[in-house]
């Protein structure tokens, strides 16, 4: 029984364009894994079968080892020569191990993003859309005015963005805000146990990735998303702030949605922070080159406030969203039983 990686037989060509289909006769046993099955679609690129044991090993020629020997290599390709090309390095082929062959995300996003599909395929994307943003409106009614904290998710607990994250959250939460993160790990989740600490509401919206994006535990509420704009949506739509804390190319991508938003006036000027001058000094210096460039303009600038103190941070807030908006503490709105919420 084979657990398939293919998308494409000996006898046909995909779409993806493999060039060649062939088998190399190898397996695992217990916790060891080799390969089994290999498609190649360039010189370096690898597809993976793997086939129930027990798997004669002896009979096919090949060792049983975690690795592929460089002599089993150089069988392979003696082998096989005159049907598809090798490069020329030796090195081993890795195999991982069992949980790296664990069915991968999907990859539906992509799929949306390669250009035109089927009619129904269209719309199937089109409805799944549309439910991830029922689910999140529906979940996000009813948690209050929020402010949204970004930062990177790979900030362990020992580092200072942490405890400046954490302290944040606490401060926003005593004022009354609901604190509303990506929902992972690092600096979202610092942000998170800060208003969980001091007994305010958390918020995550999460996103499906391969990696680094597992919910943290100091969540009030959570709402998991497959697609980045949808979620984005949600991290605009229900905030009065934006505190940005250090990331990377996530963080960037939330900073500079919600700056074009306020420049292009598709929202009101909500106050953005950036807390940590040393990390975000070199991002103010490129804005600066740009208004000299006359990219953007200067009043653009004042769309910012960098500054490393919560407190400098708490009273931007309060002036630049509280008073501005008129924000009061009211009571949550009600669920609707005909509504099934």
């Amino acid at each position: 029984m084979e657990t398939a990686y293919q998308s494409c037989s000996p006898q046909k060509r995909c779409r993806n364009k493999v060039s060649v289909c062939m088998d190399l006769t190898i397996g695992y046993s217990r916790r060891d894994i080799v390969l089994h099955k290999v498609h190649h679609t360039s010189v370096s690129t690898l597809r993976l079968c793997v086939v129930e044991p027990p798997f004669d090993f002896a009979a096919a020629g090949y060792a049983q080892d975690e690795r592929i020997s460089p002599s089993c290599y150089a069988q392979f390709r003696n082998r096989h020569s005159n049907t598809m090309s090798f490069s020329q390095s030796s090195d081993l082929l890795p195999v991982p191990p069992v949980a790296a062959l664990s069915p991968p995300p999907s990859l539906d996003e992509r799929v949306f993003l390669a250009g035109p599909q089927p009619r129904s395929w269209e719309l199937r994307r089109v409805l799944r859309i549309a439910r991830e943003f029922i689910v999140g409106f529906r979940t996000l009614h009813f948690v209050g005015p929020c402010v949204s904290v970004f930062g990177s998710a790979r900030f362990a607990e020992d580092h200072p963005y942490y405890t400046l994250a954490r302290q944040m959250g606490t401060r926003l939460s005593r004022m009354g805000f609901t604190v509303m993160t990506g929902g992972g790990p690092g600096l979202m989740e610092a942000a998170n146990r800060g208003a969980k600490e001091a007994g305010g509401r958390s918020v995550g919206c999460n996103i499906l990735l391969p990696h680094e994006q597992q919910p943290n535990p100091y969540l009030d509420y959570l709402v998991t998303f497959r697609y980045f704009f949808v979620r984005k949506v949600m991290l605009m739509k229900y905030s009065y702030a934006f505190v940005v804390l250090p990331g990377g190319f996530g963080t960037l991508d939330e900073l500079f949605e919600a700056l074009t938003l306020m420049q292009t006036r598709k929202v009101v000027e909500f106050p953005v922070i950036l807390m940590g001058q040393d990390y975000w000094t070199p991002i103010r210096d490129l804005l600066q080159q740009m208004v000299k460039e006359a990219s953007i303009s200067a009043v653009d600038l004042d769309l910012l406030f960098l500054t490393d103190s919560v407190d400098e941070a708490a009273m931007y807030i309060q002036t630049h969203a509280i008073e501005r908006f008129g924000l009061h503490r009211r009571p949550v709105p009600r669920r609707s039983r005909f509504l099934w919420e």
